[in-house]
Formats: structure tokens, C-alpha cells, sequence
């Protein structure tokens, strides 16, 4: 059974920064990548970022590019977001994915941390 953890959200002022980690474990567990979505209320979830475990490539969605990064540490089974310039639209549940099966279809997910950017 996989398990992902996401953790480090909290309430940020506009242009600050957070660093959310997503940590993967289960006897079983491997996975292409992982990945980063949020949601807000009201709206359907929508990619953030993704990284590949062995090539380290990366995507980003175009809202997030040259703010946010993306990164992994393999011995932990870890991946982490880096956000900066943090803005107000930024604001929603922050929630990891492990493409278990499929490179960039996402199949296990964590429960989400909030994160909230106050202007």
C-alpha cells in the first residue's frame, strides 16, 4: 500500500515563501515521478509541477514557472516544492501524486496541505 504525505503548508504573506514536502513509503511503492496540483473550492484540481525520479526532468505549469521548483531526494522517497513570489491566486489545497503505473498518470495521491497567501 503506497502512502504520500504531503507537509509545510501554513499562511504566507504575499510575496514570501514556502517549501512543501511530500514524502512516499509502502513496501511496494515506486513510481515514474511525482507531481504537485492544487484546488481551490469550486474549481477542479490543476498541475502544478512533476518530476521524474531517475532523469530529474521537470514540467511546470505556465502560472508557476521561474517561482516555483520542483526537486527530489531519492534515498528519502522525497520530493519537495519550493514556491517563492508567492501570490494571493496561489492560495489552495496543495495535493502530491506518484505515477505509479503510467508516466504522468497519477495514481496514488496524498491528502493535501493547505496553503494560504494573504495580500
Amino acid at each position: 500500500q503506497v502512502q504520500l504525505v504531503e507537509s509545510g503548508g501554513g499562511l504566507v504573506q504575499a510575496g514570501g515563501s514556502l517549501t512543501l514536502s511530500c514524502a512516499a513509503s509502502g513496501r511496494t511503492f515506486r513510481s515514474y515521478g511525482m507531481g504537485w496540483f492544487r484546488q481551490v473550492p469550486g474549481k477542479e484540481r490543476e498541475f502544478v509541477a512533476a518530476i521524474m525520479w531517475s532523469s530529474g526532468v521537470t514540467r511546470y505549469a505556465d502560472s508557476v514557472k521561474g517561482r516555483f521548483t520542483i526537486s527530489r531526494e531519492n534515498a528519502k522517497s522525497t520530493v519537495y516544492l519550493q514556491m517563492n513570489s508567492l501570490k494571493p491566486e496561489d492560495t489552495a489545497v496543495y495535493y502530491c501524486a506518484a505515477d505509479q503505473y503510467t508516466p504522468y498518470t497519477w495514481s496514488a495521491w496524498g491528502q493535501g496541505t493547505q496553503v494560504t497567501v494573504s495580500s
